[in-house]
């Protein structure tokens, strides 16, 4: 038998996503998602990590998610999606993810710890496979060899960086300094000290103590950012 753990009900205004795995990717994950206004019904095997994430979930759940009929019992197919956050136990991550599947979950995002697991996830039918650690480390690096303050990579060769304003923009508009032509890469945003970021425009004036969010190519971005 599945009990539940329930909060107090908020309207709703997202989906309904269930969280299977209440470590600390899947806990981000799921208070994330409820801070966007989705309903959460969190999972996991381990009853002390259930009760802990009892009062910011929507509802919460301990359960051997390996086993089909459980999951069955607890109506998974009536979530719009699922998330498989399992990490350290990988053949638990694989049979989770090929009971929602086989139970017909029709969106599956699986959280893998390396390639030769996302292969076997990918095969057994997970819809989306994210590495995060991977993610994680390649950002880290990118902000350390370089001069940005954060680093979002899109692509295998897209990116999208902060950096401070380099002294070529300082005291000129976008369109005067038309750095997409010399430099191959966009200001989408700007903040400047003591404000909130904004849009970028044609007229956007820069200034010294400005901060960018810049897209691009990653070698134009990268080059962009080391700029003085």
């Amino acid at each position: 038998m599945v009990k539940l753990f329930s909060r107090r009900r908020r309207q709703r205004r997202g989906s309904t996503i269930l969280v299977i795995g209440l470590g600390r990717f899947g806990s981000a994950v799921a208070e994330s998602l409820m801070h966007m206004g989705h309903e959460v019904l969190g999972a996991d095997a381990d009853m002390q990590l259930v009760e802990s994430m009892a009062d910011k979930l929507t509802q919460t759940v301990q359960i051997d998610s390996t086993n089909i009929n459980a999951l069955r019992q607890l109506g998974v197919c009536d979530f719009e999606a699922a998330v498989v956050g399992i990490g350290t136990d990988m053949e638990a991550s694989v049979l989770t993810t090929m009971a929602l599947v086989d139970l017909g979950m029709n969106v599956i995002w699986a959280k893998a710890n390396n390639a030769r697991h996302g292969r076997i996830l990918e095969r057994t039918g997970a819809h989306h496979v994210i590495y995060p650690e991977a993610r994680m480390g390649e950002r880290v690096a990118h902000i350390i060899a370089g001069k940005m303050i954060d680093y979002i990579e899109f692509d295998e060769d897209f990116a999208l960086v902060k950096t401070r304003a380099p002294a070529i923009l300082h005291d000129r508009t976008l369109a005067d300094s038309d750095i997409r032509k010399s430099h191959g890469v966009t200001v989408v945003g700007l903040k400047s000290p003591h404000a909130s970021f904004t849009y970028a425009q044609a007229d956007t004036v820069v200034r010294r103590d400005d901060l960018l969010i810049v897209s691009g190519r990653i070698e134009d971005v990268e080059r962009f950012a080391a700029l003085k």
